[in-house]
């Protein structure tokens, strides 16, 4: 019989924290939540102040029952869940399970499993906190009066497998807005001229700048001709030089979004991806015989950015030892930001000693790529600023002046272990200048004019859509992976190119929320309600109040929509093929992932394709065929030949119709960070890249 018991959400947690405290304890997992609201009905009672029924979960039966066994032989019981607003609801859940007084010092949070931060959280149990339970089933109870409203009419009036949610319907309007602002968008022309210099046969670039007085921008031919003529020959003069030295600071340590978004730029995973990996990372990994199984990072849903003095200390010492004391940063705390509950501190690792080096042999691929990203990104975030010369020249030629602009880097501070990626495409190379004086003169090598378009705003990546949805308040952090699940799942938008597009399912049902449920469409409301619901968190107001003041106004458009929505039927559009296996004409059919071909005689025929489409470039490999768009498992993009398995040409790099000019062969767009770059599958033959 062991004196007490502890609680924890996962059996991998379990294994640790009971080998950390001893014989007397024994810790057993809950496995998550063991009570919830019914599937299968509403389960709030909006006639008697928003009650809620709980019911334990279906298949939890047999894990509850060996808790409260456990729980019968044990002096004391210690709930450990995650120490955010769901675990101290689950704490609850199992509190009131286990007939455990949620005033007494039954609830023990940390923020690291390692045996450090175990034992010192285990000196300072607490009482459960009830504003967090009434938070965490605020936002339960507000999610399924939505879903659960909604949902069955989209069901009637569109088809069956449809959901609306708080979150999730606001990202969808994000992607429309989007995409409308695309297709309503009209290119403007503007030119740029282009100037190659050379100084001491070092060459170098400036751009057109405008006169010695203002800057100026050219929008059509006409205005680029004029310029050309007022350039006389191609000695230039350095008008000016202006040096400067400027401070680049560090980004702080991650939160929950901010890892969202860098793993997603810099390691290409999806934000679910992530967090599984960054919760296998918290929960720990097995370091062999001497330490044990043992917890890598901090808890990863969090969205401070606050670091606790003696995870500086470490990582100053560490600073020193390998870099130098003036790597060292000397910078105060940065404020946290308004909208941040600073419940526990930012994702770090749990030792700055413990290098990605080190744990290489241990963690899979995967693991070891975000433990790195995670590493690095806390230890820049405690180095000094890096330090740049910049210099901008300006070059005249009688009236006419271009502009070069370079930079160098002095000190390089915390750039010497990482730097923050960017959703932009930016060369992040230093652009060097020679030593240019006022007076001096150099040769233009050429001066080339190039005509340009304005591009309408790129669509949302993962990254982007979470750091708009956190920069709006909508959602909080462990909302924003299963969010874009959600409408991936539902068929509402599909991923090109790593890019959200919404489908023609999605239209229909986000047109339907807005004309009947416009308050769940506007951002600034559903960010209010996320505020109002943060009050509950900080006992300032009663969650029923909240609730309340949302469903009466909501609980009327219900009743309207239900009767005055009028009933959608999406009609199969022809083909104009024949199905191969029963001679039926196919359609085009409406599914999950959008549009695909199907037998109009079904079910009698199941025969389906995929929507093929061709991109206008014949196969140069079998010269019959024609090269068509496909999609890999994992819905990367690639062109083939539409004659496969005949003919297995394929290309992750699009074709186009000319040939190479050198060698005759195929020519393929290669995506870079400056563009699109036009080059020869088989030859060196490349063109400059188009933005």
């Amino acid at each position: 019989m062991s004196d007490y018991l502890v609680i924890v959400e996962s059996p991998a947690k379990a294994k640790t924290i009971e080998k950390y405290l001893g014989k007397k304890y024994k810790v057993k997992a809950s496995i998550g939540h063991v009570r919830d609201l019914p599937r299968s009905q509403m389960g709030v009672d909006t006639e008697n102040n928003y009650e809620p029924k709980y019911i334990t979960i279906r298949g939890k039966g047999p894990v509850l029952q060996e808790l409260k066994t456990a729980a019968k032989k044990a002096k004391k019981i210690y709930l450990a869940a995650d120490p955010d607003r769901e675990g101290e609801a689950i704490a609850w859940h199992l509190a009131k399970a286990l007939n455990v007084d949620i005033e007494s010092d039954c609830r023990v949070v940390f923020n690291e499993i390692t045996k450090e931060a175990i034992l010192e959280s285990f000196k300072h149990p607490r009482p459960i906190n009830t504003d967090l339970v009434d938070a965490q089933q605020a936002r339960r109870i507000l999610d399924r009066l939505v879903g659960y409203n909604i949902s069955p009419i989209l069901w009637k009036k569109v088809k069956k497998g449809l959901s609306a949610g708080r979150v999730q319907s606001v990202a969808l309007r994000l992607i429309m807005d989007r995409e409308n602002e695309i297709n309503n968008f009209t290119p403007e022309e503007y030119w740029t001229i282009e100037g190659q210099f050379d100084k001491s046969k070092k060459a170098f670039d400036a751009l057109y700048y405008g006169s010695e007085k203002e800057k100026r921008k050219l929008t059509n031919e006409q205005e680029v001709k004029e310029v050309l003529t007022l350039i006389k020959g191609k000695k230039f003069e350095v008008a000016n030089v202006v040096k400067k030295e400027r401070k680049r600071n560090p980004a702080l340590s991650f939160t929950t979004s901010s890892l969202q978004q860098e793993a997603a730029r810099k390691l290409n995973f999806r934000a679910r991806k992530t967090m599984m990996l960054a919760q296998q990372l918290y929960e720990g990994i097995d370091l062999g015989k001497k330490q044990g199984i043992v917890g890598l990072i901090t808890y990863m849903r969090t969205d401070s950015t606050r670091i606790s003095e003696s995870a500086k200390a470490d990582a100053q010492e560490y600073i020193k030892n390998e870099y130098g004391s003036e790597y060292i940063s000397t910078k105060e705390a940065e404020k946290q930001s308004k909208k941040s509950q600073d419940a526990h501190e930012a994702v770090r690792p749990t030792s700055v000693l413990r290098t990605p080096n080190e744990v290489k042999a241990i963690l899979s691929r995967d693991q070891l790529k975000l433990y790195k990203l995670i590493w690095e990104r806390f230890l820049a975030s405690q180095m000094a600023s890096a330090i740049l010369d910049t210099v901008a020249v300006d070059l005249k030629n009688g009236e006419v002046y271009f502009r070069a602009n370079g930079s160098q880097v002095k000190f390089p501070g915390f750039m010497k272990v990482y730097v923050e990626g960017s959703d932009d495409q930016t060369d992040d190379k230093d652009k060097l200048l020679p030593i240019l004086e006022v007076g001096d003169k150099v040769n233009a090598l050429s001066i080339d004019p190039k005509q340009h378009f304005t591009q309408p705003p790129p669509r949302y990546s993962e990254a982007r859509l979470v750091k708009t949805l956190e920069e709006i308040g909508i959602g909080r952090p462990s909302t924003y992976a299963p969010t874009l699940d959600t409408i991936q799942k539902r068929g509402y938008v599909a991923l090109e190119t790593k890019r959200f597009v919404p489908t023609e399912l999605g239209t229909i049902v986000h047109h339907l929320v807005l004309e009947f449920f416009p308050q769940i469409l506007d951002i600034e409301f559903t960010a209010q309600m996320e505020r109002d619901l943060d009050s509950v968190e900080e006992g300032h107001v009663k969650w029923v109040e909240v609730i309340d003041g949302f469903y009466q106004d909501f609980e009327k458009r219900v009743i309207y929509a239900d009767a005055e929505m009028e009933k959608i039927v999406i009609k199969d559009e022809p083909t104009g093929e024949d199905c191969e296996n029963c001679g039926s004409p196919m359609v085009y059919k409406l599914g999950r992932y959008g549009k695909f071909m199907a037998c109009s005689n079904f079910p009698e025929c199941r025969n389906t394709k995929a929507i093929i489409k061709e991109i206008g470039v014949p196969c140069r490999s079998c010269e019959e065929g024609q090269i068509v768009e496909r999609k890999s498992k994992t819905k990367r993009l690639f062109y083939g030949c539409n004659q496969y398995p005949t003919c297995e040409f394929v290309s992750w790099d699009k074709p186009i119709a000319r040939p190479c000019p050198k060698c005759n062969e195929m020519l393929v767009e290669k995506k870079l960070k400056k563009g699109i770059q036009i080059q020869c599958v088989a030859c060196d033959y490349k063109e400059d890249p188009q933005s």
